[in-house]
């Protein structure tokens, strides 16, 4: 008489022919078992492989209260609990059935060690893969199987061994009714300062839609609804990621072969009436091959995807491509073999930092099938060895993606938990330190002309003020609306300009205090023309002194740029004190600030005959001397149009 015997994840249901596998030192023959304990048993068997758990665990128990010493029996419940990751019960089970006969029950010890690193004993199930592995042949299937799951268990025990200091307490939080149903909920997306939820539900056969929802002030989330406009008509899409300012969502579709081969990329905007038509991004992004799970960068200028297109490092990798000044792609690039591994490696998020990105791959080193990853952009463009998020973030199971708040702590991911609604739901947590990303504030507005009021398209650059390295170079929407994110530990100086217009500059220091909240900041550009006033934010002196400190070089040459752009304009470097000290001295500092800059202008090419440096003192404040704030604010550089 065969005997069926449910196995752990990744086995599963297989015929075990009585005495193929059994040990002479063994008691137990499920072939002694009374006759209506056996066909309980197999009715069990029958209702768990038709999938009707609880029947089938129900039939189970029924047999052990027949048969108590039904080894077979605990040994399939084990199986059972496990495939429901309920490894507790799982462990328990198989408790039951080495105790009454450790010998029969040996064949069993592999998925035993599954289940006990399910529960994160990975000690244990390393010595009792050991144990196992001594007991079969070095050549066989199930020694490369037991040998796969020994590596995963040494490296979960170095990982901790790597991490023992750090108190992270993995406590994911369910969204609750209003975001999870008793369908499947995955693939979530948030706006830069979270307001917006856009997420995947899986419906009826393969199709899934996109729904969002918003964060009210109380912390608790709108009834999810489908998103509006045309785009849930399509049936087969997926992979939704939405950009940081919520006014892109790119997404991977299907469309009836209107595209370049299997899954595309495609972009849709939001409009009053919902998301706009989707389009494709086209054949620099896209392949005759399945590209899918976009992830834009906070500034909208490169896009991360994952494809399965010839030239790769495995079956999926993850890819890049840029976007340039008209809107168009750059011919996407592999992010070569530090990222990408000889297995799948797909759904990549990067961070709102713009250099932290997280991604899943099952080629890494890990704890079994596939896991999650982060890796950073250095400075040089390179990225980081990828290093795993650890247990329990990572599983002895496949780990599906993540995203990250812009807090760089706040984590969101899709799991199938005991609180679950109904399949995958969604749920969010606080990553460990070392997983974190850099914390990161961010500046949103609209650029416009100061005289006419409306929104002008224009060029927005971000470098970091040590280094004069550039964070970001975007442009504004056609109506002037920009989203830039900085992240905190440095300090900025922000550009925009636009052909025709004085520029505009600001600075953000980040690096020993962080801004306190975000900022909403509209910009008006100053035409060129006569009496045109820009102030210079970033050029600075040394304390009471005209030397100039080497962080006003980048806004100093940002200047020069525009006066070569605009070889008839003259203008007035105008030098402004506070009234602390002697009248005299401040106007004599001012003037001699002043003529620093036009000094550095005539080094850089600059006309002297086009520049004229104006002292002024304390004779012109526009905000109070009384408060320290004030007395900053007066302290300024001004550019002057006079003439062309």
């Amino acid at each position: 008489m065969n005997f069926q015997r449910l196995i752990l994840p990744g086995i599963f249901f297989f015929l075990f022919v009585t005495g193929s596998t059994s040990s002479v030192a063994q008691w137990y023959n499920p072939n002694n078992m009374n006759k209506k304990s056996q066909d309980t048993y197999f009715q069990a068997i029958e209702y768990l492989r038709g999938g009707e758990w609880e029947k089938g665990k129900s039939l189970l128990y029924l047999t052990l209260k027949q048969e108590p010493k039904f080894v077979e029996a605990w040994l399939s419940l084990m199986g059972a609990f496990g495939e429901r990751k309920m490894y507790d019960s799982a462990v328990l089970s198989f408790g039951k059935a080495w105790q009454m006969d450790s010998v029969y029950s040996d064949d069993y010890l592999l998925s035993f060690s599954i289940n006990l690193a399910g529960l994160g004993r990975f000690a244990e199930a390393n010595y009792w893969v050991d144990r196992y592995l001594a007991t079969i042949s070095p050549e066989s299937r199930a020694y490369k199987s037991g040998a796969y799951r020994k590596k995963t268990y040494e490296f979960a025990l170095d990982f901790a061994a790597k991490h023992n200091d750090d108190t992270f307490e993995f406590s994911p939080f369910n969204l609750g009714d209003s975001i999870n149903s008793d369908r499947s909920e995955y693939y979530p997306s948030f706006t830069i300062d979270d307001s917006l939820l856009v997420f995947t539900r899986r419906l009826q056969g393969v199709r899934e839609d996109f729904f969002s929802s918003r964060l009210l002030a109380n912390g608790t989330y709108t009834a999810a609804r489908a998103i509006s406009g045309e785009l849930n008509r399509q049936p087969s899409k997926g992979g939704t990621n939405m950009a940081a300012d919520g006014d892109g969502l790119f997404f991977a579709g299907n469309f009836g072969g209107t595209g370049y081969g299997d899954f595309d990329i495609y972009m849709c905007y939001a409009t009053p009436e919902g998301w706009s038509e989707p389009y494709n991004l086209g054949s620099a992004v896209n392949s005759e091959f399945w590209e899918s799970s976009p992830a834009v960068s906070p500034d909208k200028q490169t896009l991360y995807f994952s494809s399965n297109r010839t030239g790769g490092y495995g079956g999926k990798d993850i890819y890049m491509s840029k976007r340039r000044p008209n809107g168009s792609w750059d011919l996407a690039v592999n992010l070569g073999s530090i990222v990408n591994s000889a297995a799948d490696d797909l759904a990549p998020y990067i961070h709102a930092d713009n250099q932290t990105l997280y991604f899943t791959s099952a080629g890494h080193p890990g704890y079994g099938g596939s896991d999650l990853y982060i890796t950073r952009l250095g400075p040089g463009g390179e990225w980081s060895i990828p290093e795993n998020l650890g247990y329990p973030i990572n599983t002895i199971n496949d780990d599906g993606s993540l995203i990250v708040a812009a807090n760089g702590t706040t984590a969101y991911f899709s799991s199938y938990r005991s609180d679950s609604r109904g399949g995958l739901d969604l749920y969010r947590f606080e990553l460990p330190t070392y997983a974190r990303a850099l914390k990161t504030q961010w500046v949103k507005g609209r650029v416009y002309d100061k005289q006419s009021g409306k929104g002008i398209p224009s060029a927005i650059e971000v470098q970091q003020t040590e280094t004069g390295s550039f964070v970001h170079r975007l442009v504004t929407d056609e109506r002037g609306n920009y989203l830039v994110t900085l992240p905190q530990g440095q300090n900025y100086s922000f550009t925009v300009s636009r052909k025709g217009y004085l520029f505009y500059t600001d600075r953000f220091y980040l690096e020993a205090k962080g801004m306190d909240s975000n900022f909403v900041k509209d910009i008006p550009l100053e035409p060129i023309v006569v009496n045109a006033l820009l102030e210079l934010k970033n050029i600075l002196f040394e304390t009471n002194a005209f030397k100039l400190k080497t962080s006003s070089y980048l806004e100093l040459d940002k200047l020069v740029d525009l006066l070569k752009q605009n070889p008839g304009v003259k203008v007035e470097i105008g030098g402004h004190t506070d009234n602390v000290g002697n009248a005299a001295d401040n106007l004599k500092l001012s003037q001699n600030r002043a003529k620093a800059v036009v000094d550095y202008l005539v080094l850089k090419g600059i006309e002297a005959t086009r520049l004229i440096a104006k002292g002024y003192g304390s004779t012109r404040p526009i905000a109070d001397n009384g408060t320290e704030p004030g007395r900053a604010r007066n302290r300024r550089t001004e550019l002057k149009v006079i003439g062309f």
